[in-house]
C-alpha cells in the first residue's frame, strides 16, 4: 500500500523518527514544522493522511485540524493527532475539531502503522468518489462538500453486538439521546441484521465466551451491503494485538473499557459524519453520472465520461508514479451481425458483451463504450503484463459461449480483438497511450482477429 503521509511537528527529531518509521513501510513522506506550512501542503499537495502534533507554537494542532476539516478542498483528508497529552478531554477536543484519531506519545509502531493503513484505505475510497464526482462538471462538487447535509443532525441508527446484558445496558445508557440503539447478543444473527437494516455504525464487543469478534468484523467487510458501514471495536485494555488485527481487517475505530461517554459519542459522531459524507458523494455521483455519462444501451460509461476521466486518471498515475494500463476491444465482424440479424440482434450482442466485460474487470477499473462496437477499459495501478492477462481472459470469455439474440432462443458465436497499452516512464501522454492501444488493436484485427496484442505493455 503506497500513500503520501504528511508529518507535522515543530521538533525535528520527532519528525525524523516518524519519517524513518513510515519510509520503512514504503510510504512517501512529506514534512512540515508549523501549522501554516501544513495547511499549504494540504491545499497544494496530494496528501493521503496527516500525522499532526498538538503542541506547536503560533498555531497548535487543534487549530490546524479545525482548518483542514473546515475547508471543503481538504476536509476529506484523514488527520491523526499525536501528542504527549493523554487526558480523555484532550482526545475529545481533538475528535470534536474533526480529527479521525488521536494517538499518544510514545507511539506504538504497530498501532501507528495499522491506523495509518486503515485511514489510507478510507481515503482511497473517498478519493475515487470525489474524482468521479468532479469529472461530471455539472455536479458542483465543492458546493456539495461545503454545504451542510440535510440529515447531518439526524440521530444515527446503531447496532451493538454484545452477549453480556450488563455491558449492553451500560452502553444503552451511555448512548441515550445520542443514537437509536439496537442490541443483538448473537453475532451470527447480527450479521444478517446489519445486512438488512440501514445502520450507520456497528459496535462490536470483544467480550464473547465462545466466538471471535473479529470474524464478525471480517464478515461485515465482505458483504456488499455492509462493506462501507463503520465498525467500532469495544475492547479491553489488554487486547492490543486483537485491536491491531482488527484494524488490519478493516475496522474503523476502537474504544478501551471502561468506556468514557464523551469519547464514545465523539468517536461515533466522527464515523457517522464520514459515512454520511461518502454516502452523499455516492448518491450524487450515481444520479448525475447515470443521467449524463452513461451509455443507455449497455449501462457502461460513455465516451464523454472517458474523455474527461481518463485525463484525470493519467495525471494521477504520473503524479504518484503508479502504473496505468488501457485496453481497446472491438467485436469482430460486427457489421455482418447487424446485416444478418438486424440492429435488434446487434443490440443484444452489445448488451451481453458489456455484461461479460463488467464481470471480468475490477470495480476500480473504468469500462466505457467508446462508440459502435468498440469498448475501452482503463485499469489504474495495473502493470502492462497483468493488463494483457486480463485482456486474454476477456477474449476467452467472449469466445467460450455463444451470444443469445432475440426471443426465440437463437444464439451466435462472437469473438473480440483487443489492443493493450500501458503508461511509459518518462514523457508519455494520454494521446500516446490511446494511440498505442489502437495500433495494437489494428494488429490484432489484421493478424486474424480473436486475439490480444500488447504495445509497450
Amino acid at each position: 500500500m503506497t500513500a503520501r503521509i504528511l508529518v507535522v511537528d515543530d521538533i525535528p527529531a520527532n519528525v525524523k523518527l516518524l519519517e524513518v518509521r513510515l519510509l520503512a513501510e514504503y510510504f512517501e513522506v512529506l514534512t512540515a514544522t508549523n501549522g501554516a506550512d501544513a495547511l499549504e501542503t494540504c491545499e497544494n499537495g496530494k496528501v493521503d493522511v496527516v500525522l499532526l502534533d498538538v503542541m506547536m507554537p503560533d498555531m497548535d494542532g487543534f487549530e490546524v485540524c479545525r482548518r483542514i476539516k473546515n475547508d471543503p478542498a481538504t476536509s476529506h483528508i484523514p488527520v491523526v493527532m499525536i501528542t504527549a497529552l493523554d487526558q480523555v478531554s484532550d482526545r475529545i477536543r481533538g475528535l470534536e475539531v474533526g480529527a479521525d484519531d488521536f494517538l499518544t506519545k510514545p507511539v506504538n509502531d504497530l498501532q501507528l502503522m495499522t491506523r495509518v493503513k486503515s485511514l489510507v484505505r478510507l481515503k482511497m475510497l473517498t478519493d475515487e468518489l470525489r474524482l468521479r464526482a468532479s469529472t461530471t462538471r455539472n455536479i458542483g462538487i465543492e458546493e456539495l462538500l461545503s454545504r451542510s447535509f440535510a440529515a447531518a443532525d439526524a440521530v444515527p441508527k446503531v447496532l451493538l453486538v454484545d452477549e453480556r446484558p450488563s455491558s449492553s445496558e451500560r452502553m444503552r445508557k451511555l448512548l441515550r439521546g445520542m443514537a437509536e440503539l439496537d442490541i443483538c447478543p448473537d453475532p451470527h444473527a447480527a450479521l444478517f441484521q446489519a445486512a438488512e437494516t440501514p445502520y450507520e455504525c456497528v459496535l462490536v464487543s470483544t467480550g464473547f465466551a465462545d466466538f471471535d469478534p473479529l470474524r464478525l468484523c471480517s464478515q461485515l467487510r465482505s458483504l456488499d451491503r455492509t462493506r462501507f458501514m463503520p465498525i467500532i471495536l469495544l475492547a479491553e485494555e489488554s487486547e492490543d494485538e486483537r485491536i491491531i488485527r482488527g484494524l488490519e481487517l478493516g475496522i474503523n475505530d476502537y474504544l478501551m473499557r471502561p468506556i468514557d461517554q464523551q469519547e464514545l459519542t465523539a468517536r461515533l459522531r466522527t464515523q457517522v459524519r464520514r459515512k454520511r459524507y461518502n454516502d452523499q458523494l455516492r448518491a450524487s455521483v450515481t444520479e448525475t453520472i447515470e443521467m449524463a455519462v452513461t451509455d443507455g444501451l449497455t449501462g457502461l460509461h460513455n465516451r464523454r465520461y472517458l474523455d474527461s476521466h481518463l485525463e484525470t486518471l493519467f495525471d494521477r498515475a504520473v503524479a504518484r508514479r503508479r502504473p496505468l494500463s488501457l485496453m481497446i476491444t472491438d467485436l469482430d465482424r460486427f457489421k455482418s451481425i447487424n446485416d444478418t440479424h438486424g440492429h435488434d440482434g446487434g443490440d443484444d450482442v452489445l448488451r451481453e458483451f458489456a455484461r461479460r466485460l463488467r464481470k471480468n474487470v475490477r470495480g476500480i477499473d473504468l469500462a466505457c463504450r467508446f462508440g459502435g462496437e468498440e469498448f475501452v477499459v482503463v485499469m489504474p495501478d495495473t502493470e502492462g503484463h497483468i493488463a494483457e492477462k486480463v485482456a486474454e481472459r476477456i477474449r476467452a470469455e467472449i469466445e467460450r459461449e455463444p451470444f443469445a439474440i432475440g426471443h426465440d432462443g437463437k444464439s451466435i458465436p462472437v469473438t473480440v480483438s483487443v489492443g493493450v497499452s500501458s503508461l511509459l516512464k518518462g514523457l508519455d501522454t494520454v494521446e500516446g497511450l490511446m494511440k498505442r492501444a489502437d495500433l495494437a488493436l489494428y494488429e490484432a484485427k489484421n493478424g486474424g482477429r480473436n486475439r490480444v496484442v500488447a504495445k509497450a505493455a
